[in-house]
């Protein structure tokens, strides 16, 4: 059985702002970020998610983890921080519509952490908000039912990605599948899904929106169980996805640094000579000094070779061939 929503005006318009943004996104090349811009996204994806449960770590130190550098902090939070490293290190060799794919992540992401990781719950469980209980989920025993039904949505049904990566997380929070690890799973499969169709998921860090605006998420939650419908829960997700977009297009260039301004550029650029017009049509809110420093220091590395002076002045990448 499909799972229930509607489609409102302000999920149209949504995913409408988002394909145009994504547009953007691959005319600028920003689908394949440089190594210094995919792992500080990284690294911001992965302390969102995780402070979402409760994990006190900084950027500074899951970045020194990433690094293979000693850090000092709570065994558990450094534990979860490792665990979710090697699981988005691997998520592209995830199946997004395999229930054993599904258990694989789930197996990596909580090893260590609970007993029966990558094991469909066996016992009832409610989460609660103080004393209340917000949500009771459904019976252990149903579960196989329930997850096999989720897996064959999304492996048959033709919804849009975009929605159908939100219904996904959605139903994961829903079901519970698991003891625990269930938020972060629906966070990560609902990247996964997206991924497989525009690259720019891998390191877009749309959690940290939710981080940002964690009451909400849950209020949406709650609201979407009271309806028996995903629909509020989707427009959530929906404007996270399409306000951190926004904010790649409008932030990414300038928190460059120089070396990896010119990283991206070379590893981007489809071209073996260039001039700096076309480094700054690459890195629009740069300036012409600012471009014209960056590619000095290129050209000091051994990076480009110069060709001629002043305005007549082009650059060859070394190492590219022509049609490359």
């Amino acid at each position: 059985m499909k799972p229930p929503y509607e489609i409102t005006n302000s999920i149209l318009r949504l995913i409408a702002s988002i394909s145009e943004k994504i547009g953007e996104v691959n005319a600028a090349h920003l689908h394949k970020p440089s190594p210094e811009l995919r792992k500080r996204n990284r690294v911001k994806t992965i302390k969102a998610s995780l402070e979402i449960e409760g994990n006190t770590l900084s950027e500074d130190q899951i970045t020194a983890i990433i690094e293979n550098k000693r850090v000092i902090g709570p065994k558990k939070d450094i534990l979860e921080v490792m665990n979710a490293i090697e699981v988005y290190e691997r998520l592209p060799e995830f199946n997004p519509n395999s229930l054993k794919s599904f258990l694989k992540a789930h197996k990596l992401l909580m090893s260590g952490l609970i007993e029966d990781a990558g094991k469909l719950r066996t016992k009832p469980v409610g989460i609660f908000k103080g004393a209340e209980v917000a949500h009771i989920a459904p019976p252990a025993a149903n579960l196989d039912y329930l997850m096999k039904e989720l897996f064959h949505y999304m492996a048959n049904e033709d919804d849009p990605v975009l929605i159908k990566s939100c219904v996904v997380h959605y139903e994961i929070e829903f079901i519970h599948p698991f003891m625990d690890g269930n938020g972060r799973m629906g966070r990560l499969w609902q990247t996964l899904v997206l991924l497989k169709t525009h690259s720019i998921f891998e390191y877009l860090p749309f959690e940290t929106i939710i981080k940002a605006r964690q009451q909400e998420y849950y209020d949406v939650l709650a609201a979407s169980d009271n309806e028996g419908k995903s629909t509020k829960f989707i427009e959530f997700i929906l404007e996270a996805i399409d306000e951190s977009l926004g904010e790649l297009l409008m932030l990414q260039n300038r928190s460059l640094t120089e070396e990896g301004r010119i990283d991206y550029f070379l590893a981007t650029y489809q071209g073996q000579f260039f001039t700096r017009k076309d480094y700054l049509n690459t890195f629009k809110d740069i300036s012409s000094s600012t471009a014209s420093r960056d590619i000095k220091y290129a050209v000091e590395k051994g990076l480009i070779t110069k060709q001629g002076d002043k305005r007549t002045a082009k650059y060859k990448i070394e190492g590219k061939k022509n049609g490359d």
